[in-house]
C-alpha cells in the first residue's frame, strides 16, 4: 500500500515541479479568495480550507511529507487559511507541524483540531498532544469529532474557550449520519461551528441542519466535498457542461465546490489532496461567479443524470 501511495504522489509530483519544497513566492494567485463572516465573532473566513484525512497520513516517508509541505504552501499562496485535522487521521497532524517547521506557520492561520476518543478524562490530553504535534500555542477551533462522548468533551471546551485556551468550540459528524442527534445538539449547546457533508448530489443537509446553522448563528465546515474524491473520479471521463463558463471553470471539482460555496449558510469547505495543481484549483473556485439558485439546480440536476 505505502509503495503504490509513494509512486502515485510521486507521480503526482512529476507533473507538478518536482518533490522540492515549492518557494511561497513561487505562484501568484488570481484573485484572493471570497470570504465569510464566522456568525458568533464576524471574523472572515476564506471559504475554501485544506482537509488532511487520508492526504497527509504519510507517516515519516521524506518525499511524502514534502509532498503535503508543498501542498500547505500552495495553499497559504493562494489566500487559505483553515486547515483541519484530527487524531483519528493517523500521521496528520505530526505531518502538519513537519509542515510548519519547514514553511514557518503563517500568521493567518486558522488551526481547526477535534478531540476523538470515549474517555471524558482523556479529552484534555488528547488535544495537549495535538497542539504539540501542530507545534502552535494554541487551537483556533476544537471540535468533537463524530459525536463520541460529545456531552463530556463539549463541557472540556466551553471550559477551555471561557480560560482563553481555544477561540472556538465545534462538533462534527460524516457522511451523513445521525443527524438527528446533531441537530439536538445545534438547538441546545452554544457552538461556534459545525462540521458534516454536503455536496452536489448528498443534498439531505439542506433540509434542516443548513438552515438550522443560519438561525442559530453557526459556522458550517463542509467535510468530503467529493465524496473522498469517488465522486470526481466518476465524473472525469464526462465534458463539462458548455454552460459552466458562465461560473468561469475549468474542472469538474471547481464546479462542484461552487455549488456546496454558493450556498449561504457554508462558512467553509475543506476538500483534501495530495496535488499542489488541485489545491490551487480548489482555492480558484472561491474567486469569480457562484451559481443563484436556478443554476445550483440545473448543476445538480446534471450531475445527478450523468
Amino acid at each position: 500500500m505505502q509503495t503504490t501511495r509513494r509512486m502515485f504522489v510521486q507521480g503526482s509530483l512529476a507533473a507538478t515541479g518536482g518533490a522540492a519544497l515549492l518557494p511561497v513566492s513561487l505562484h501568484a494567485q488570481e484573485g484572493p479568495p471570497a470570504r465569510r463572516p464566522i456568525p458568533s465573532t464576524r471574523e472572515a473566513m476564506p471559504i475554501v480550507g485544506l482537509g488532511t484525512w487520508i492526504t497527509f497520513n504519510v507517516g515519516g516517508d521524506p518525499v511524502l511529507r514534502d509532498a503535503c509541505v508543498n501542498v500547505m504552501a500552495a495553499f497559504f499562496e493562494a489566500g487559505g487559511r483553515m486547515i483541519d485535522s484530527s487524531p483519528m487521521y493517523g500521521s496528520s497532524q505530526p505531518v502538519v507541524g513537519y509542515g510548519f517547521q519547514k514553511l514557518g506557520r503563517p500568521s493567518t492561520l486558522f488551526s481547526a483540531e477535534k478531540v476523538w476518543t470515549a474517555s471524558a478524562t482523556a479529552g484534555p490530553a488528547q488535544i495537549e498532544q495535538s497542539r504539540r504535534f501542530w507545534g502552535v500555542p494554541k487551537f483556533d477551533l476544537v471540535q468533537v469529532h463524530n459525536l463520541l462522548a460529545w456531552k463530556a468533551h463539549l463541557q472540556t471546551l466551553f471550559e477551555m474557550k471561557a480560560a482563553g485556551a481555544v477561540r472556538y468550540v465545534g462538533i462534527t459528524t460524516s457522511e451523513g449520519r445521525r443527524h438527528d442527534l446533531l441537530e439536538q445538539i445545534m438547538r441546545s449547546e452554544p457552538i461556534d461551528f459545525v462540521q458534516f457533508s454536503y455536496n452536489v448530489v448528498d443534498r439531505e443537509a439542506e433540509e434542516r441542519l443548513l438552515p438550522l446553522a443560519a438561525e442559530r448563528g453557526i459556522a458550517v465546515i463542509v467535510n468530503r466535498p467529493f465524496r473522498q474524491g469517488a465522486l470526481t473520479h466518476r465524473l472525469k471521463s464526462e465534458p463539462l457542461p458548455a454552460w459552466a463558463a458562465e461560473l468561469g471553470v475549468s474542472s469538474w471539482s471547481q464546479l462542484i465546490l461552487k455549488f456546496i460555496l454558493s450556498h449561504p449558510a457554508v462558512t467553509v469547505a475543506i476538500p483534501a489532496t495530495t496535488r499542489v495543481d488541485h489545491v490551487r484549483e480548489n482555492l480558484s473556485a472561491a474567486a469569480g461567479p457562484m451559481p443563484d439558485l436556478t443554476m445550483r439546480e440545473r448543476i445538480s440536476a446534471h450531475v445527478r443524470a450523468l
